[in-house]
């Protein structure tokens, strides 16, 4: 039935909104619509053939000949055939509007993460290779369900998403550059505490604080000065424990 995959593809929409990371790109259910959306317009070009006239017109100054189509349908002379058109059209402008709000969710997100300073594209490369050793180790046998999952990972943004939140991130550092002095970036509300207990959530390497360098090793915890980490905890390096 027409509009159901939109339909579906829109419930996966709503389904983004809630949870705390970009689901993967819902690829092969995108082509599905956009293939129903080429087949109803076929259909519309198949019922409208009939009622198509080709004139000829030959021009009187460079005597080339051009042909014109034009349509003689009556909708009141043919109600049924006009409710078919009706309903085509119909569908075809509800999946478009089900593609535009799915990808406008999700091009809403990515914009979001790309003003918490957080590098997604560079995020699901980083965990790639993690999801894939760590395939290894629990299916060692199973060569299949490894691959699935790395293939998975590498599937939660089309390519067109990457090019957009790079050149959103591009743009993004053009507009913060005229103010250097001031972190638009940064939250909106002021730290109650100048100090925060942090647990190393992945491995950040070395950091230099105001008290000295720290070395940020996965499940470690601090007791640092939020000022110096409130970036890592932005891009989900460390989580805030008080």
């Amino acid at each position: 039935m027409h509009g159901e995959l939109g339909n579906k593809l829109v419930q996966y929409a709503k389904r983004t909104l809630h949870l705390p990371s970009l689901p993967a790109y819902q690829t092969e259910l995108v082509r599905q619509i956009v293939r129903e959306v080429r087949d109803l317009d076929r259909d519309v070009t198949r019922i409208l053939e009939p009622y198509n006239t080709i004139t000829t017109i030959v021009d009187d100054e460079t005597g080339e000949t051009v042909q014109s189509t034009q349509s003689t349908f009556d909708p009141a002379a043919h109600p049924a055939t006009a409710c078919a058109l009706l309903v085509d059209h119909l569908s075809m402008r509800r999946n478009k509007r089900c593609l535009l709000a799915y990808h406008r969710v999700r091009a809403e997100r990515l914009e979001n993460m790309a003003w918490l300073g957080r590098d997604v594209v560079e995020e699901l490369h980083n965990e790639a290779p993690e999801r894939s050793e760590g395939g290894e180790a629990t299916h060692h046998d199973n060569k299949k369900e490894t691959t699935t999952g790395s293939a998975g990972n590498s599937d939660s943004l089309s390519a067109e998403e990457e090019s957009y939140f790079r050149s959103y991130v591009d743009l993004l550092a053009q507009y913060k550059g005229q103010w250097t002095d001031v972190d638009l970036t940064g939250p909106l509300e002021p730290p109650r505490d100048l100090f925060i207990d942090v647990r190393v959530l992945k491995d950040a390497g070395e950091i230099q604080t105001e008290y000295g360098a720290i070395n940020l090793t996965k499940n470690s915890q601090f007791y640092v000065r939020q000022g110096d980490v409130e970036r890592l905890i932005q891009m989900g390096f460390l989580q805030r424990l008080s």
